[in-house]
């Protein structure tokens, strides 16, 4: 029994060891993972410091390049020096056909790691993709005469690099309102950019040379404050949606607005960095006319209105015009009005000339006020309406008779009443004679 029981196991081991060759077989011959030992292994390859990698882009000069390795044997190491071979495009920041070499500083405990920083020149003729590499270390053991070295093979990436700009679509913003702000995030990079959140800081801490805070948001009432904006590709661009309400006080100044962006670049490391949007904060102008109406002035009829800026920023180089609208045959005409101040109304009057003969009756208008903001933008604002132009003539006419109308009246009454009196007068002196 036993000695069938040592048969079938030696069985089941001798066929799973077939099996096991046969895999490696299909593998190319060979174990996927490799079991050499050795006192120096590798660990990673890119360009960079042993402590923060970079993004580089075809043209870099003179970047370094970072092979960290670890010291695995039982003894320290000592003497170390590295060579980098990489393919054509890449040269020794010495100049080209150069051989690109790095000692490290220091020795390297059994069981620590250590790297060997290159200096490399990029070609602008280089592709963003990966390449193959190979560095050969040369090291001595304490304590033993003589030189060991090692070869690695890897590969690394020229990453390209990645340009983060902000900017608002519109810089200025107006006081005293709500204003929806669209601002741009672009990678101008050759490198994508993934993951990137943004948020809005109302709340800085940080504090310039003249201790003066380098933000005046907390004034601010801003309805959005955190965006997820995910993965932009070099060359393109994310928009943010916001919505803040300015308040009065911060009429004419520049408002900063520090936006935090957290991402992961081409390596795969994440960052987060700071970028100011600026705005200009401009007054705000809420023109309006009303109280449009005709009178008849020295004989012509008139266009006379009102004009209240209920703002809190003076409308500067104020026109008025009057124009007609369908049939009417108002002649266009403008009017000066200088500033609309924001303390009291600002009237108007414009004669009317007409194109032609009078015409008399209702008439279509509109009245534009043309104006400049604090930016000397130009401004307009319209109001439509009918006005009801008389005839002077007619009127003058109906005057006259009702004044001959009264006079006869008068007349009459007055005669009536002395005819009277005088047939009261004949009546006494008859009965008293």
């Amino acid at each position: 029994m036993i000695r069938f029981s040592l048969f079938t196991l030696v069985a089941v081991l001798a066929i799973s060891q077939l099996l096991v060759l046969n895999v490696y077989a299909q593998l190319g011959g060979e174990s996927p993972y490799k079991r050499d030992f050795g006192d120096v292994k590798f660990l990673d390859a890119y360009f960079g410091i042993a402590d923060e990698k970079i993004e580089v882009e075809p043209g870099d000069r003179n970047v370094p390049f970072t092979v960290v390795l670890a010291n695995v044997g039982t003894q320290d190491i000592t003497g170390i020096r590295g060579q980098l071979s990489i393919p054509f495009g890449f040269s020794s920041s010495d100049g080209q056909h150069q051989l690109i070499f790095a000692d490290s500083d220091s020795n390297s405990l059994a069981g620590d790691n250590f790297s060997l920083t290159f200096f490399v020149s990029l070609s602008n003729e280089l592709e963003i993709r990966q390449y193959p590499g190979s560095v050969k270390v040369d090291y001595s053991r304490l304590r033993e005469s003589g030189v060991r070295n090692t070869f690695f093979d890897f590969d690394f990436k020229v990453t390209g690099d990645s340009i983060i700009n902000m900017r608002a679509l519109d810089p200025f913003l107006t006081s005293l309102q709500t204003n929806h702000i669209v601002i741009e995030v672009s990678n101008d990079g050759t490198a994508p950019i993934s993951g990137v959140d943004i948020v809005a800081s109302n709340t800085a801490t940080t504090i310039s040379s003249t201790t003066t805070s380098v933000t005046n948001l907390e004034n601010v009432v801003v309805l959005d404050a955190n965006w997820d904006v995910g993965h932009i590709d070099p060359g393109t661009s994310k928009y943010l949606d916001i919505d803040v309400y300015i308040p009065a006080s911060l009429k004419g100044e520049t408002l900063h607005v520090p936006m935090d962006l957290t991402y992961f670049n081409a390596h795969g490391d994440r960052h987060t960095i700071t970028r100011n949007v600026d705005f200009y904060i401009k007054g705000l102008i809420d023109a309006r006319i009303y109280d449009v109406k005709i009178i008849d002035l020295s004989g012509k009829p008139t266009v006379i209105g009102e004009i209240i800026n209920e703002g809190n920023e003076d409308a500067l180089f104020g026109f008025v015009t009057i124009e007609p609208l369908g049939d009417s045959n108002i002649i266009k005409s403008t009017q000066f009005i200088d500033e609309i101040e924001t303390d009291s109304p600002v009237p108007f009057n414009t004669p009317i000339e007409f194109d032609g003969d009078p015409r008399y009756g209702e008439h279509d208008i509109r009245v534009t006020v043309r104006y400049k903001d604090s930016l000397r933008d130009e401004k307009f604002i319209t109001y439509d309406t009918t006005i009801l132009i008389n005839d002077p003539s007619k009127s003058q006419e109906s005057e006259i008779d009702y004044t001959q109308w009264i006079i006869l009246s008068v007349a009459v009454g007055v005669g009536i009443v002395a005819f009277s009196q005088i047939r009261k007068r004949k009546k006494v002196e008859t009965n008293a004679s």
